[in-house]
């Protein structure tokens, strides 16, 4: 046993302190980034933020609007190879390159993952999702996966330390996903006492891989714009959302009505609900580490992109980063006890 004396911080734990700029206006900010990978030749241009892959925030639904908008949709892993070809025989013009296919790791999760691929060749993007990142065999399923598709990228997660970053962008990754338990419907840091604040997280890990030439997302924590513009600022090259796009017309989820008001059933995907929907139950060897919770239904999910990338847009004038970019360099983190006035709440 041993203890690490040195502070780890989460979001609420600093605000970015502004500095002088020459913009004049939120409309002289690009937050469109290029991004070349450490194994794939695929090149990727958009807006750097990704949809989860829930089953009640990374639907079709929702990449066809995030598509059109420049944004990246991590697809959930539970829809069959026939809903994947009806899909891309309706959908958006260039859809695919803003969407990820999802798969576990385990023997049907790979067969899964062939089939559909072979049905659906224009899929680039590949997302090995699994709650911990840490096993010999993840590492081996990254390898596995990047000599079956030399020409795909992979993004591997989750992981929140250096070593493990590198560990899986040596094994095949191209983007490693960081963070474990600071979701909103996560119980995982409760029910297991393990994690890592999402700040210190993303700051050690960026570090990690770009020293290799890879890439991280930023996975789970973001409550506000405020928090995605930290963890840009922080060197996340991506940042992915899983409360922030629930609770809209394409979010999915069960609709609810209460006392008039209507509500979108959310759930973390190793809860009791994610389970009982798509495994049988929860085995009796696990516990759950996810809660089910009630979002207010939000309508259109274009208003909340609008609010994200309006906040991060004026983040950036107020450090005076013309390009999101270079917000990471332009940002200084200053340590703080409060964040906001509460004396009104909504």
């Amino acid at each position: 046993m041993r203890i690490e004396y040195e502070i780890k911080l989460g979001f609420k734990d600093v605000m970015i302190r502004p500095k002088r700029s020459t913009l004049k206006s939120r409309k002289e900010v690009s937050l469109n980034r290029e991004f070349k990978f450490l194994h794939s030749p695929t090149i990727w241009q958009g807006i750097p933020i990704i949809a989860a892959n829930m089953d009640t925030v990374g639907t079709f639904e929702m990449a066809s609007v995030l598509t059109k908008e420049k944004l990246f949709t991590t697809i959930h892993k539970h829809y069959s190879s026939e809903e994947w070809s009806h899909f891309f025989s309706t959908s958006v013009e260039g859809v695919e390159d803003h969407i990820a296919i999802s798969t576990g790791i385990g023997k049907e999760d790979a067969l899964r993952l062939a089939q559909i691929i072979e049905t659906n060749p224009k899929l680039k993007y590949i997302c090995i999702d699994v709650a911990n990142g840490y096993s010999e065999y993840f590492a081996g399923f990254v390898k596995k996966t990047r000599e079956h598709y030399p020409e795909k990228v992979i993004i591997a997660g989750n992981v929140v330390t250096g070593e493990m970053v590198e560990e899986l962008l040596l094994s095949g990754a191209d983007v490693v996903k960081v963070g474990i338990g600071p979701g909103s419907v996560c119980t995982t840091r409760i029910k297991t006492g393990v994690g890592y604040p999402q700040l210190s997280a993303i700051i050690e890990c960026a570090d990690a891989a770009h020293g290799l030439g890879g890439q991280i997302v930023s996975d789970g924590g973001c409550t506000t714009p405020g928090d995605v513009a930290k963890a840009f600022g922080a060197g996340a090259d991506f940042v992915m959302l899983g409360g922030m796009f629930a609770g809209h017309d394409e979010s999915g989820g069960e609709i609810i009505e209460k006392n008039g008001k209507q509500y979108r059933k959310f759930y973390g995907m190793s809860s009791a609900t994610a389970m009982d929907k798509h495994s049988g139950g929860v085995a009796n060897y696990r516990a759950s580490e996810g809660k089910t919770v009630e979002v207010p239904y939000r309508g259109k999910v274009e208003g909340t992109i609008k609010d994200i990338l309006g906040g991060l847009r004026s983040t950036c004038t107020y450090v005076g980063a013309a390009r999101l970019k270079e917000l990471t360099k332009r940002t200084t983190f200053i340590r703080v006890a409060e964040q906001e006035n509460t004396v009104y709440t909504e």
